[in-house]
C-alpha cells in the first residue's frame, strides 16, 4: 500500500515521479483547454510562466497585436437571472481547484522527500550535496509548501458548507499577497537548475535523481521535474481567478476581492515576464546549441505572383517561414517549412541594386470596401440570429462564411513591402499594413545582427525539428479574425476617437519631427492622422487635436518620425522617401477608460523618447447628430438654402473657398480628406467661417491642408438636414437598389433633379471637385470609391427625427451598416455616372416622367 500525504492522497514516489514523463496538466485543474508540457516532437520544453491564450480566452496577461503583453479587462460578472446557475458553476470550478491544490501539495511535499537525507549526508566525510548546495535547489520550496496548506485548510470548509453567501475572495487575495515568495523562486530558479546539473554530472547519487531522458533520439536535459511545479501553479491559479469571476455575480461580496486577486496575479506574471520570456521560447537543436524565438506573426508574403498567409518565427539566428498544414479535427497543429536564412546571410538590400522591384498586384480600393462592408453585414446578422429561439446552427455557417472574408481582407489588404535577400541572390517579399509592423521586423533582426552571427545550415532532421517546436514556442497562435475571438471578447470601439498629441522629449539632437497616428480596423492597423512637422527642434510641442474615425478598433499606436527632404533618398520599395523612425509605441483603447467624458491624458514611451498626449472617446451615435445652430448668422449648422440666399449665392462660400484651396496645394497630398486635420486648426477655420472673417482668405493660405479638407467635411456633417435632404432620403435608398441599369438611371437622375437648387448646385460643384480628385489617385492613393467612402454617410445621414422616424439608426456598435452601405453606393453611383450640367438637367424632361 501507498504511503498516504497529510490530505488523504497517495504519497507521490520522489523517484517515481523524476523518472516518470510528467504531464503538467495532471493538476486536477486544466482550464480551458491548456496545452501539456511537451512540443510537437515529444520533447519536454523549458519551464515558463505560461500565458498563452490557447490555455485559456482571458489568460493572465495577454497580448496585443505586436506580441506586446497587455492587462485585460477581467470578465463581466453575471446578471441576476444566472445567479443560481453561477454559483453552482462557481462551487465546480473551486472543487476542481481544491482537487488540484491536494495534489500540487503532494509534490511539493514529495519535492522535499529527500532533504532529510542529503542534509544527513552533508556534514558526513562523503557528501552527496552541500548544504549551501541543498539551499539552492530547494529553495523557498518549505515556505511555498506551508502557503499553500494554509490555504487548502482555509479554503476546504468552505466548499463543504457551500450556500451562495459563501465568501473565498479573502482567501484567493492572501494566496496572491504571498507571491512575493515566488518572486524569490523564480529568481532563483536558474542558478537551481544549473546547481542541479553540475551536481548531477559531479556525483552518480544524485545524478540517479536527476538523470536525463531520451526522447526522439535527442538528448534533452529537462530541470528536476518538480521544480517545475511551482512555477506552472502561478499561471493555474490565475487560471481559475478568471473562471471564478465569470461564475461570480458583480454585486457578490466576492467580487471586488477576486478582482483584488486577479490584479495582484497579473501584475506579478508582468514583473517576471521578461525574465521567464527566454525559457519559454528556448529550443534546444540536436547538436545542443542554444536557440530561442524572439518574434513571430502572420504575414502576407508574395510567393509566385500570388499572395499567401504565412507564419514568420524570427529565432536568435535564423528567420524562418513557414506555412500551418491542414490536418484532421483533433489533430495536433503541424507547421510545414517553406524557407529560411541564417541572421549571418540575412539583408536588407539587394545584391544588385539595378534589380527591378517585382510588381505588386493591389486591389482597387472599392474592393477592400465592399469586403468591409459584407463583413459587417455578417456580424449584425450573427447577433440577429444569437438572439433567435433556433439560431444557433445558422450563427456556425455564418460565422464560418465571416470568418473566410476576414481572412480573404487580411490576405488582400496589406500594400506596404517588407524585403529580406539572403547573400545568394534570394529575394522574399511580404505585403505590411503598417509602417509600424516593417520598423518592428526590421529593428528586431538588426538588433540579432549586432552579435557575433555563424551561418547555421540545418539538415532536413534538423529544420523538421526545429519546425516541430514552433507549434509550442510560438506567442500568436491565431490570426485577428473574430471567429478566432469568444464572443466575450471585445469587439472594439465604433466612434470617434479624440487625440491630442501634446508633446515630445528625449531626443539626443534638433531634428524636423512629427507624429503619425494609427487605429487597428477589421485584423489590420491603417494610418489615420498626422502632426504638422515641427522643426530644427529636440522637445516638439504640436498640441494638435485630432478626430479619428473607429471602425472596432482596439488601440491607438503613435509613431514619431524624422522628416526628410533629401529627395535623392528614395525607397526603392514604394518609390517614396525614407522618413527615419525615431520611435514608436501603442495603447490599448480601453472602453471604461476612454468612454470618459473628460479627457485623459497619457504618455507613451519608446526608445527612450516621451509623447505625450490625451485621448477621449465619443459613440458615433451622438457624434453624427445633426444639430442646428441656435445662431442662424454662421454657416455651420445653418440650412443651406439660408446660407445661399444670405450670401446671394447658388454653392456656399465656404464649400467654394475650400474646394479652391485643395485643388490648388492638396490635390497632390496622400490621403486628402481621409487623413484627419487638426481639430483646434478646423475649430478656428469654423469660427472665422462663422463670423465672416476679413482675414478668411488669408488664414485658408496659412493652413494645414488637412485642415482644411476636414473643414469642408464638418460642414457638410453639421447641415440640420443633409445636403441630399431628409425627405428624398428613403427615394435614394430604393433607387440605388436598383437591379436594372436604365431604371437606376432614370431614378437615380429623377432624384437629383428634385433637389432644391442650392442643394443640387453645391453637390454638382463637390462632384466636379472629387472626380478633379480621384483624377490624381496614382499620387494621393484617393480612388472614388475612397471618396464615397469619406463623404456618402456625411451628404446623405439623415437627421436624428428623420431617422427615428424611418427606423434608419445605426448601430453604434456597427460602421459598416446596411444604411452606410447605401450611402456610400449612392455617392459612388454618382461620381462613377457623373449627371449633365445643371442647366442641362432642368432642360432635360427625358430622365423624369413623375414627381416625388
Amino acid at each position: 500500500m501507498e504511503p498516504l500525504s497529510a490530505h488523504g492522497l497517495p504519497r507521490l514516489s520522489w523517484i517515481d515521479t523524476l523518472y516518470s514523463k510528467c504531464n503538467y496538466n495532471t493538476d486536477g485543474y486544466e482550464g480551458e483547454g491548456a496545452e501539456d508540457g511537451k512540443s510537437q516532437d515529444g520533447s519536454e520544453t523549458l519551464p515558463y510562466i505560461d500565458e498563452s491564450p490557447t490555455m485559456s480566452p482571458q489568460l493572465c496577461v495577454a497580448q496585443g497585436p505586436d506580441g506586446e503583453p497587455i492587462s485585460p479587462t477581467p470578465p463581466e460578472g453575471l446578471h441576476e437571472g444566472d445567479l443560481g446557475k453561477g454559483l453552482e458553476m462557481k462551487k465546480l470550478v473551486l472543487s476542481g481547484f481544491l482537487t488540484s491544490e491536494e495534489i500540487y501539495i503532494n509534490q511539493l511535499e514529495a519535492l522535499q522527500l529527500p532533504l532529510r537525507p542529503l542534509k544527513a549526508t552533508a556534514t558526513t566525510s562523503q557528501p552527496v550535496l552541500t548544504l549551501q548546495q541543498i539551499d539552492t535547489i530547494f529553495y523557498k520550496i518549505q515556505d511555498i509548501l506551508e502557503i499553500h496548506k494554509e490555504f487548502y485548510d482555509a479554503l476546504s470548509p468552505s466548499i463543504q458548507q457551500w450556500d451562495e453567501k459563501v465568501t473565498v475572495g479573502h482567501l484567493f487575495k492572501k494566496l496572491a499577497s504571498q507571491l512575493g515568495v515566488y518572486k524569490a523562486f523564480v529568481d532563483n530558479y536558474k542558478i537551481a537548475l544549473e546547481t542541479a546539473e553540475k551536481c548531477s554530472q559531479a556525483n552518480i547519487q544524485f545524478q540517479k535523481i536527476s538523470e536525463v531522458s531520451l526522447y526522439t533520439d535527442m538528448r534533452i536535459s529537462p530541470p528536476t521535474a518538480l521544480l517545475y511545479k511551482p512555477i506552472d501553479r502561478v499561471t493555474r491559479s490565475t487560471l481559475v481567478l478568471h473562471d471564478l469571476l465569470k461564475h461570480t455575480p458583480e454585486d457578490h461580496p466576492d467580487f471586488p476581492l477576486l478582482q483584488d486577486a486577479l490584479r495582484i496575479s497579473q501584475n506579478f506574471l508582468s514583473s517576471i515576464n521578461e525574465e521567464i520570456d527566454p525559457r519559454r521560447t528556448a529550443v534546444t537543436t540536436p547538436k545542443g546549441e542554444a536557440r530561442q524565438l524572439v518574434k513571430d506573426g502572420f504575414l502576407v508574403e508574395v510567393s509566385e505572383s500570388s499572395r499567401k498567409l504565412r507564419h514568420v518565427f524570427l529565432f536568435t539566428d535564423l528567420l524562418l517561414c513557414a506555412k500551418m498544414k491542414k490536418t484532421a479535427v483533433g489533430r495536433h497543429q503541424q507547421y510545414e517549412c517553406k524557407w529560411y536564412i541564417p541572421l549571418a546571410d540575412l539583408t536588407f538590400q539587394t545584391p544588385d541594386d539595378s534589380d527591378p522591384c517585382p510588381n505588386i498586384q493591389v486591389l482597387p480600393e472599392h474592393e477592400i470596401e465592399e469586403m468591409k462592408m459584407k463583413i459587417s453585414v455578417l456580424k449584425n446578422e450573427i447577433q440577429k440570429e444569437k438572439k433567435a429561439p433556433k439560431g444557433q446552427s445558422r450563427v456556425e455557417r455564418l460565422r464560418k462564411k465571416m470568418n473566410e472574408q476576414e481572412s480573404w481582407l487580411l490576405l488582400h489588404s496589406p500594400t506596404i513591402p517588407f524585403r529580406v535577400h539572403n547573400k545568394h541572390g534570394k529575394t522574399f517579399l511580404f505585403l505590411l499594413s503598417s509602417d509600424y509592423e516593417r520598423s518592428e521586423w526590421r529593428e528586431s533582426i538588426q538588433k540579432l545582427q549586432k552579435k557575433d552571427l555563424q551561418v547555421c545550415i540545418l539538415t532536413t532532421y534538423e529544420l523538421q525539428v526545429l519546425t516541430n517546436s514552433c507549434v509550442k514556442l510560438r506567442t500568436v497562435h491565431n490570426i485577428p479574425v473574430t471567429g478566432n475571438k469568444d464572443d466575450e471578447e471585445s469587439s472594439g470601439l465604433y466612434g470617434f476617437l479624440h487625440v491630442i498629441v501634446h508633446s515630445a522629449k528625449g531626443f539626443k539632437e534638433s531634428a524636423n519631427l512629427y507624429c503619425t497616428l494609427e487605429v487597428d480596423s477589421f485584423g489590420y492597423f491603417v494610418s489615420k492622422a498626422k502632426t504638422r512637422v515641427f522643426r530644427d527642434t529636440a522637445e516638439p510641442s504640436w498640441n494638435e487635436e485630432f478626430e479619428i474615425e473607429l471602425e472596432g478598433s482596439q488601440y491607438l499606436r503613435i509613431l514619431c518620425y524624422e522628416k526628410c527632404y533629401d529627395k535623392s533618398m528614395l525607397n526603392k520599395d514604394d518609390n517614396e522617401i525614407v522618413d527615419k523612425i525615431m520611435g514608436k509605441g501603442q495603447v490599448q483603447l480601453d472602453p471604461q477608460t476612454v468612454q470618459s467624458k473628460n479627457w485623459q491624458m497619457d504618455v507613451i514611451e519608446m526608445n527612450g523618447i516621451k509623447v505625450e498626449f490625451s485621448m477621449k472617446f465619443t459613440s458615433r451615435d451622438l457624434s453624427l447628430k445633426r444639430t442646428p445652430s441656435k445662431k442662424q448668422s454662421g454657416v455651420f449648422g445653418v440650412k443651406i438654402s439660408v446660407v445661399t440666399k444670405r450670401e446671394r449665392s447658388k454653392v456656399p462660400y465656404i464649400v467654394r473657398q475650400c474646394i479652391e484651396e485643395v485643388e490648388k496645394r492638396g490635390i497632390d497630398e496622400v490621403g486628402i480628406y481621409r487623413i484627419s486635420g487638426v481639430a483646434t486648426d478646423i475649430q478656428a477655420l469654423k469660427l472665422a467661417f462663422d463670423t465672416n472673417t476679413k482675414d478668411i482668405l488669408m488664414m485658408l493660405s496659412d493652413m494645414d491642408i488637412n485642415a482644411i479638407a476636414g473643414t469642408l467635411k464638418l460642414y457638410f456633417r453639421e447641415l440640420p438636414e443633409p445636403l441630399l435632404t431628409d425627405r428624398l432620403y428613403p427615394a435614394f435608398m430604393e433607387g440605388i437598389a436598383l437591379s436594372d441599369p436604365a431604371a437606376k438611371e432614370n431614378c437615380m437622375m429623377h432624384l437629383l433633379r428634385s433637389l432644391p437648387e442650392p442643394n443640387i448646385m453645391t453637390f454638382l460643384t463637390l462632384l466636379d471637385h472629387l472626380k478633379r480628385v480621384a483624377e490624381k489617385e496614382p499620387v494621393n492613393k484617393m480612388s472614388l470609391h475612397n471618396l464615397a467612402t469619406v463623404f456618402g454617410p456625411t451628404l446623405l445621414r439623415p437627421s436624428e427625427s428623420e431617422s427615428l422616424k424611418g427606423q434608419h439608426i445605426m448601430s453604434a456598435t456597427d460602421i459598416w451598416s446596411h444604411d452606410v452601405m447605401g450611402q456610400v453606393q449612392v455617392l459612388l453611383y454618382y461620381l462613377q455616372h457623373p449627371p449633365i450640367s445643371y442647366a442641362e438637367l432642368k432642360r432635360n424632361t427625358l430622365y423624369f416622367s413623375t414627381d416625388v
